[in-house]
């Protein structure tokens, strides 16, 4: 990438060392080789891997920017986990929980991680086996996961215990939102974002059930 995508990438989630701009870089390769094997992402995306997945998920480091606990519900292809796990590598004794209950996607993670050497956990669990032993979260992540409602419902252990959440949400999302507040009560900031205009990611917190 020119110097032109490094600042890109800096204005979009904050400081970031030229170190972790090329290793951002290295990880797109990777994953575009690994993509062409197994399926880590929409085959539509697979153009657009750096701008559609790399900087839409480096958003979240300028919304938390000093957040040192997180975990990665449903984490698939890396997004927007991993891309954390390289932007955490800056922050002293900063880590992330990556959960995915497939197989091969947990290998392509575990993979990455120990290429990198990233600050990152794999669990290759479903999501409600990971509750006792991930704890004391700040974070907590998911993209394209499942409706805001059964969202909440996944990561209302965390939430519940003080942790926010950062969700990437599409054009729909409000109409999630009204589900969501049948059932619970929050606080809610979307904060629309900086490549899809269409987007949001939406920041809960103070989860409550009804």
């Amino acid at each position: 990438m020119s110097k032109t995508g490094f600042d890109e990438l800096c204005e979009l989630a904050g400081s970031v060392s030229r170190e972790t701009f090329d290793r951002l870089q290295a990880f797109e390769i990777l994953f575009g080789k690994w993509a062409a094997r197994i399926n880590l992402s929409a085959p539509s995306t697979l153009n657009d891997v750096w701008r559609r997945h790399i900087l839409d998920s480096a958003q979240l480091g300028r919304i938390e920017p000093k957040a040192l606990r997180w975990v990665d519900l449903g984490s698939g292809g890396g997004f927007p986990g991993l891309v954390m796990a390289f932007l955490l590598m800056e922050r002293s004794g900063a880590s992330i929980d990556l959960v995915e209950s497939n197989r091969k996607k947990t290998g392509f993670l575990q993979m990455v991680c120990g290429e990198f050497g990233l600050p990152a956990r794999i669990h290759a669990k479903r999501i409600e086996d990971t509750y006792q032993m991930i704890r004391d979260v700040e974070v907590v992540t998911a993209w394209a996961l499942a409706p805001l409602p059964l969202l909440l419902q996944l990561s209302a252990p965390w939430l519940q215990a003080g942790a926010k959440a950062l969700f990437h949400k599409g054009r729909d999302y409000r109409t999630e939102v009204e589900e969501s507040a049948q059932l619970w009560s929050f606080e809610l900031v979307e904060h629309k974002s900086m490549i899809d205009p269409q987007s949001v990611i939406l920041e809960i917190s103070n989860l409550r059930r009804m």
